[in-house]
């Protein structure tokens, strides 16, 4: 029976949007207010029944379904985008990285960038898994786009990922790498984990004084690991990311004594919040992190500065990530990529 409704669970993912609505009349789950998304309920329905939330997995494992799920689920690079391996600076070595640029681009030359930093819990993820995200938002805004892959936990704990970042942005904007990038022409972003690590850089580059990038794009950031907020406690059993995941994540990233308050864990307490570039912040309704999303927000435009905030009511964790099968996502990947444009005059 269990097998049936997996099946059938994958057939609801492939159904058109409208026929999956009917299914779903009368029992969408709503919270605090936020009615889901047809499609987003049929994921973590999927999800929920391919893994049970109380049984983690040995880390290998899960680093395993990340990848099958962002293959399954995700679109892969689109046509039209030139790609290229190469090797950043980390604070204990070289790290991968990958250059995305439209066909018949510079890859080296000056020109508007995204550094973008993958999500995953600070222990799993990396260039592959976020392969046709990053090869979209090339392609749809023009620009390129560098994808950056930290020192993962549990093998290298906090502050690994902060310093391998900061090293490697401190040496493309000094001019020490093969690329060239001016601080004026950068936006530094990342999803999820690396939403975090996006803000994590932000407080570090504003307090040891360095040139800020242009702007920050922050999706579905956690930027507050109390893990006290309402949307946390309303949402700990979503499927995508229930509440034993997020604390297994985090146990595993941060070392037993490490101050939670840390701006370089919680950049919500950040005290450079106000000297921080400008931002686009995206939420989903029925993601554990909306309540963060909407508190660095308006910590940001407290402070003076321009938080763009982009909210999707229905969506669930990781959606900009699951456009195979959910068109919102397709949608706030269009958004992002007019809103790089923007900011950086492309």
């Amino acid at each position: 029976m269990r097998k049936v409704r997996i099946l059938f669970g994958f057939i609801k993912l492939l159904m058109p949007e409208p026929l999956v609505a009917l299914i779903y009349i009368g029992r969408r789950a709503t919270v605090a207010g936020r009615v889901i998304d047809t499609k987003a309920q049929a994921v973590g329905e999927l999800v929920a029944l391919l893994r049970d939330p109380n049984e983690l997995p040995p880390v290998e494992e899960s680093r395993r379904q990340l990848a099958a799920m962002a293959e399954k689920l995700g679109k892969p690079c689109p046509d039209g985008v030139s790609k290229s391996d190469i090797t950043l600076p980390g604070a204990a070595g070289d790290r991968p990285a990958r250059v995305y640029v439209p066909q018949g681009g510079n890859m080296q030359a000056v020109q508007p960038t995204l550094l973008y930093l993958h999500g995953g819990g600070w222990i799993q993820g990396g260039i592959e898994t976020h392969d046709g995200l990053c090869g979209a938002l090339a392609l749809q805004s023009g620009l390129r786009v560098i994808s950056y892959h930290y020192r993962l936990a549990p093998e290298n704990p906090f502050p690994a990922a902060p310093e391998d970042i900061l090293t490697a942005y401190r040496a493309l904007i000094e001019g020490e790498t093969v690329l060239s990038v001016a601080p004026e022409q950068l936006v530094v972003g990342g999803d999820s984990a690396g939403g975090n690590l996006t803000a994590c850089l932000m407080h570090d580059l504003a307090t040891a004084d360095i040139d800020l990038p242009r702007a920050q794009l922050l999706i579905y950031p956690g930027v507050d690991a109390r893990l006290e907020t309402p949307s946390i406690r309303d949402l700990q059993d979503q499927p995508l990311l229930p509440a034993t995941r997020i604390d297994w994540y985090i146990n595993l990233y941060l070392p037993e004594e490490q101050d939670r308050l840390d701006p370089r864990v919680s950049p919500i307490f950040s005290e450079t919040l106000s000297n921080q570039p400008e931002a686009l912040i995206i939420a989903g309704g029925h993601d554990p992190l909306w309540d963060d999303a909407q508190a660095y927000a308006a910590k940001l435009t407290e402070g003076g500065v321009n938080a763009e905030l982009l909210n999707y009511p229905g969506q669930i964790h990781a959606f900009m990530s699951l456009t195979k099968v959910i068109p919102q996502g397709n949608d706030a990947v269009d958004q992002t990529a007019d809103w790089l444009r923007r900011v950086l005059n492309a």
